[in-house]
């Protein structure tokens, strides 16, 4: 009866201990099943946690490259911004780098991102605001240059007209005008005729007026004489003329001329040639314009 006894309580107690451990094998599966399932949750929501901050990083990213490509010459405080903005971008890439980031450096991440986008937002608001002092400042000068280029215009077209002006004023004036027909013999008498076939000088006898602009000094007179034909007599150049073009003169006269004083001017021209029938026609010129002009007519000689 002993042995009996005891060989069934052995049993009872292998079997509650069969039992226990088998208990606990399935309690320890079933917490494990369980921490593991939760540990692939939160890994999950990790995961899921930094693929939308990266999302939002791939954005604000995207923000920063077009901002610098199109502003590549900024300077001073827009310089200084777009560079922090560029050390917060590394600062946010260097933590979505890790394989293992903690939600520690996911949350700092994310609010990193916070602050880029508020970088952001300011430095646009920045480039617009200097963009239109830009503008005004580049209208501003285009208004100056413009004032400028009038004032350079009306300086310019007052320093020609008191060029002009002054070029008139020192231009001499020629008076009492006289043209005689005359008869010079080879002993050196003459006398006045206006008969063709007895005329060989005609002379020219003016006076230079009182000039207090003209400087004392050399001064080139043209004398230009239209014949009864109506062309030039005796050509001996050409010269450009202020109102009446290109003309031939007949003979150049210099003279020395005293600033502000009267100088009297008598200029003989000979012809060798028979003096045509007509009206003879004297006109002077002086730094291109007519100074003072005559007349004088020859008759057909009846001998």
């Amino acid at each position: 009866m002993s042995n009996e006894s005891t060989g069934s309580s052995s049993k009872i107690i292998i079997g509650v201990l069969i039992v226990a451990l088998i208990g606990s094998w399935i309690y320890f599966n079933s917490s494990k099943t369980e921490l593991i399932t939760q540990n692939e949750v939160k890994v999950a929501a990790i995961d899921s946690s930094k693929n939308i901050i990266q999302s939002e990083f791939i954005a604000a990213s995207a923000k920063v490259d077009s901002l610098t490509q199109q502003n590549t010459q900024l300077t001073g405080d827009l310089a200084t911004k777009t560079s922090e903005i560029q050390q917060l971008k590394s600062n946010i890439g260097n933590i979505l780098k890790k394989k293992n980031a903690s939600d520690k450096e996911l949350s700092e991440a994310k609010t990193m991102i916070a602050e880029l986008n508020g970088k952001l937002n300011g430095l646009v608001a920045d480039l617009e605001k200097a963009q239109t002092e830009n503008k005004q400042l580049t209208a501003k000068n285009e208004d100056l240059t413009n004032q400028n280029t009038s004032l350079n215009t009306n300086l310019s077209a007052t320093t020609k007209e008191k060029e002009r002006l002054q070029d008139i004023g020192s231009t001499l004036h020629a008076s009492a005008f006289s043209i005689q027909s005359l008869r010079v013999r080879e002993d050196g008498t003459e006398r006045q005729t206006n008969n063709t076939r007895r005329a060989n000088t005609i002379r020219l006898a003016f006076q230079i007026d009182k000039n207090k602009i003209t400087p004392s000094g050399t001064q080139d007179l043209y004398v230009c004489i239209t014949g009864p034909d109506g062309k030039a007599f005796g050509e001996a150049g050409n010269i450009a003329t202020r109102e009446d073009g290109q003309r031939s003169y007949s003979n150049k006269i210099s003279v020395q001329y005293v600033q502000n004083a009267v100088l009297p001017v008598s200029y003989d021209i000979k012809q060798t040639t028979k003096l045509a029938e007509g009206e003879y026609k004297v006109e002077v010129y002086h730094n291109g314009f007519k100074i003072g002009e005559g007349k004088t007519s020859m008759r057909k000689s009846i001998f």
